[in-house]
């Protein structure tokens, strides 16, 4: 019957706190206990002691004690968040208080109000010992209380091993936020630091060792360790890529506390500690880039950025409305994405006190109408051509639509920002324009060839290359969190197929750069470091999420793709540029009449709308297009 009334009684307080009177009430019954304990040591050693001097040093020390308890609120605390500030207040209360009575028995002594032989005033030891005495009895009840309420009232949740890598500031934080989470009971195991001064030295109760002594299987395996959290918010990104890649090879689960800076409020919860995601992986050190060059290219200039919506187009709009452009027209035929990037632009900070210089045009640029219209409109300096279709297995089965926005689309842009005086046009390109063996890097490749031939001295044009970016619309990583969340498979096209990755910001910064330093045909490829096995990816991403037997599933090559990227062409060279990661390409140049020629074919041809006939000339028109698991591989037969 008792444990059946402990039960009831555990499930019906299990969220309460102890009320502030019953803690006023329980921390006086033990001043009372202190003062009892401190008169009997005052009889002991200062000898007869009379009822009425224990009355009045009663009626004193309580008024004083009452009237510290009310300045420090040691009776608001909830003890079962109790920390070393709750912990701080209760001493630095009881220091006032034998402070205060000190000072009541200095100036009787001084005054002589009462004589000090009656014993009427707190002597210094009573003082000393009852305050003393009072600090610990109310730390003991606090700690008791929270004993109990962690044995018995608080939820059983499931344990969970942690490692923290990291002894300072941060890691301390961390561990502090673990043990308030109220979804699981986290377990540090071990703390890991690089600074051999804290190696063997305990923190919290809790080692701190050398990676090599806590990152391996049989430590992981012994402490039965699932998680391991990296609490260094500086930490350099090669430091944080090698412990993940180490922590997934043991199975763990990674995670990282991120920057002060991000802390919601200035103070950090268990719940702000991130998963750690496929692009902190991918990621290589942030790329600096020469502001004033761009800065002397876009200060107070009209700006126009086709594909303005799309994942390249918006970034670049973001980063150029903070070099303070006159104005800056953001075009895109997608409604909804444009609408979406003007909700963001015009609401968000750093972006929306710019918002007089934006200009929002729903257009297409194969509209060459609509584009004059643009053009006669605002007279942009500068052009930022981004509006592209490049889903390669989409344009291998509409080459009709992929040739008229990304070639006839680019000349309509190009035409126009020679005609209406604009200044510079840069292309975005990709690394499918090289060698393409599809429609889409074809096209791509025709509106390098198509720019590049149109430089004048009024209008320069620059093209930069590079190849896919880090979570850009309809890329391999948000397919595979996609397939992720539905349980799987992971679907790769073949096992060995590699491709180059950069980060969307890190591309469009030296998009900006290397439209800067372009005089006009000029080709740049931006160094993108080493390319990604798909297959590896894909096996990251699980580990990553933690989930148990997702398949990866080989799908086969789809139409026009290829198993490697190539940023220059076999007859391509490149030189170094003063920025390490622009190279120029030099390239074939082509005579302006044959173009013309060439490509006013092809818009006859367009009419017909064959697809064998407008591939047929498009591999004319590029000799090195030879398509790749495509129906128009038979196009490349030799007679």
């Amino acid at each position: 019957m008792f444990q059946k009334l402990f039960y009831n009684l555990v499930k019906r307080y299990r969220h309460s706190t102890v009320p502030r009177w019953i803690m006023l009430f329980m921390d006086i019954c033990l001043f009372v206990v202190a003062f009892v304990v401190a008169e009997v040591f005052a009889w002991r050693f200062e000898g007869t002691v009379t009822w009425n001097a224990v009355w009045v040093n009663l009626a004193i020390c309580l008024v004083v004690t009452l009237a510290f308890f009310y300045l420090f609120k040691t009776y608001r605390s909830i003890i079962r968040h109790m920390g070393l500030n709750d912990i701080f207040r209760v001493l630095v209360a009881c220091v006032f208080m034998a402070l205060t009575c000190g000072f009541i028995n200095f100036l009787n002594n001084r005054l002589q109000v009462v004589p000090t032989k009656n014993n009427i005033v707190p002597s210094y030891r009573i003082v000393i010992m009852l305050y003393s005495m009072l600090a610990l009895l109310m730390l003991l009840n606090r700690f008791m209380i929270l004993y109990i309420y962690n044995q018995y009232f608080k939820r059983r949740r499931r344990e969970v091993n942690v490692i923290i890598y990291g002894a300072g500031a941060a890691g301390v934080i961390a561990n502090n936020a673990l043990k308030q989470d109220i979804h699981f009971e986290y377990k540090v195991v071990a703390f890991i630091d690089d600074d051999k001064n804290k190696v063997n030295q305990n923190l919290d109760s809790v080692p701190v060792m050398r990676a090599r002594d806590v990152l391996n299987q049989k430590f992981v395996d012994s402490k039965k360790v699932s998680q391991i959290i990296i609490a260094i918010p500086t930490i350099r990104l090669m430091h944080k890529q090698a412990i993940t890649n180490r922590a997934l090879d043991l199975g763990l689960t990674v995670k990282s506390v991120p920057h002060i800076s991000l802390w919601m409020n200035g103070e950090f919860t268990a719940t702000q500690i991130q998963d750690i995601k496929i692009e902190d992986l991918l990621e290589r050190e942030p790329i600096k880039i020469d502001n004033i060059n761009v800065i002397r290219e876009v200060l107070d200039k009209t700006v126009l950025v086709t594909g303005a919506a799309g994942s390249i187009g918006s970034e670049i709009c973001r980063q150029l409305l903070q070099y303070k452009p006159k104005q800056i027209i953001m075009l895109d035929q997608a409604e909804s994405p444009l609408y979406d990037l003007q909700f963001e632009l015009k609401n968000n900070e750093p972006y929306k006190k710019y918002v007089d210089s934006m200009a929002f045009v729903i257009a297409n640029v194969k509209d060459y109408a609509r584009m004059e219209e643009v053009f006669e409109t605002y007279r942009p300096n500068l052009v930022y051509h981004a509006a592209a279709y490049k889903h390669v297995p989409f344009m291998e089965e509409n080459p009709y639509e992929a040739i008229y926005v990304n070639v006839f689309g680019t000349k309509n842009v190009a035409d126009l920002a020679i005609k209406y005086g604009t200044e510079k046009f840069v292309m975005v390109s990709t690394d499918k324009a090289v060698n393409p063996t599809n429609v889409m890097g074809a096209t791509k490749r025709m509106a390098e060839i198509y720019i590049q031939s149109r430089s004048t001295e009024q209008t320069h044009f620059v093209t930069t290359r590079f190849g896919n970016v880090l979570g850009s619309n309809g890329s391999v990583i948000p397919l595979f969190r996609k397939q992720l969340a539905a349980g799987g498979p992971l679907t790769v096209t073949h096992k060995d197929i590699i491709r180059y990755f950069m980060t969307i910001p890190e591309a469009c910064n030296l998009v900006l750069e290397a439209g800067a330093m372009g005089e006009g045909g000029d080709i740049f490829v931006f160094d993108m470091g080493k390319p990604v096995k798909i297959y590896d990816l894909a096996k990251k991403m699980i580990q990553l999420s933690g989930l148990k037997g997702i398949e990866i599933k080989e799908i086969g090559l789809r139409p026009g793709e290829k198993l490697y990227e190539e940023l220059l062409a076999t007859k391509e060279n490149n030189i170094p540029t003063y920025h390490p990661k622009i190279l120029r390409a030099e390239v074939r140049k082509y005579p302006i009449d044959a173009i013309d020629r060439e490509y006013g074919e092809l818009q006859d041809i367009m009419y017909t709308l064959d697809d064998r006939q407008i591939v047929a000339k498009m591999k004319s028109i590029v000799p090195e297009f030879i398509s790749n698991n495509s129906i128009y591989c038979e196009l490349d037969k030799k007679e």
